[in-house]
């Protein structure tokens, strides 16, 4: 069992539910989150938020899903970031689930 959590515009919200599908995932939870930047990375490339100072109304995306699930989901957000190249990328993470009752 896997948490996969995403982070994306509101905006993206549809492209992702499509590509939980396509992941097989089909129970997941939202919660409506405002992006802040406070000054300049010290690592662009490492920059969870993009470029500018600006407020970023997102979506954080939730699901405990097996294993191979959150790893294709992974793999389908990095393939969607590539093709759609922008300032605000979607961005997914997987941890652990040791325990659970």
């Amino acid at each position: 069992m896997k948490l996969l959590v995403v982070t994306c515009l509101n905006e993206y919200l549809n492209d992702v539910s499509k590509i939980f599908k396509e992941a097989n995932i089909y129970v997941f939870s939202t919660s409506e989150i405002v992006g802040h930047r406070d000054g300049e990375p010290l690592n662009l490339l490492e920059d969870w938020f993009a470029s500018g100072s600006e407020d970023a109304d997102s979506m954080m995306i939730f699901t405990f899903t097996p294993a191979a699930n959150a790893e294709k989901g992974l793999e389908l957000i990095k393939i969607y970031n590539e093709k759609h190249k922008g300032n605000f990328p979607v961005r997914a993470f997987i941890m652990p689930v040791e325990r659970s009752v």
